[in-house]
């Protein structure tokens, strides 16, 4: 369990102590996807679902999730958030949504768990505003794609292959 940094000697959950780390510039980059019925994209792109813009809402949705991490996730540190920015784009070869956000802050610990936690409301904001007319939409590769800053360094998330994606 030492290798496990969320747990102490005894195998019980903690929260690590950064005090005695560098603040430095983090930065963290995820996505993921949503697949469903043309009639559903359609839907969002032309504004006709009854809840409202869609995209509009899994933005602020995606903003308010990194914000909430830590009251999400038991061991994530209290984060003073610098930016976040949040994208969008359309998959046309399997009908859906790929969103991407960007997490930067100044401090002690990284915002990977930031980044992850704001895609996957985004995409959970979205499922729930387009439910009404496609219940059979999936959540897919919801993952880390890059992580800049702190004493690991950088990272870029690799395909099967081992190539890196950028």
């Amino acid at each position: 369990m030492t290798d496990l940094t969320h747990f102490d000697e005894a195998g019980r959950a903690r929260m690590v102590d950064v005090s005695g780390k560098d603040v430095t510039t983090r930065i963290a980059i995820a996505s993921g996807e949503i697949h469903m019925q043309p009639e559903t994209l359609a839907h969002i792109q032309q504004g006709k679902l009854k809840k409202g813009d869609v995209l509009a809402v899994a933005d602020v949705a995606a903003v308010m999730g990194a914000k909430k991490t830590p009251d999400l996730i038991p061991m994530c540190h209290p984060l003073m958030l610098s930016g976040i920015d949040v994208s969008f784009a359309e998959l046309t070869e399997t009908c859906g949504l790929k969103i991407e956000v960007s997490v930067k802050c100044n401090g002690k610990t990284g915002v990977e768990m930031e980044a992850l936690t704001a895609v996957s409301t985004a995409l959970l904001t979205i499922y729930d505003m387009c439910k009404a007319v496609d219940k059979g939409m999936t959540i897919t590769h919801i993952c880390l794609d890059e992580k800049k800053g702190g004493k690991s360094g950088e990272y870029y998330r690799a395909d099967a292959k081992g190539t890196e994606i950028r």
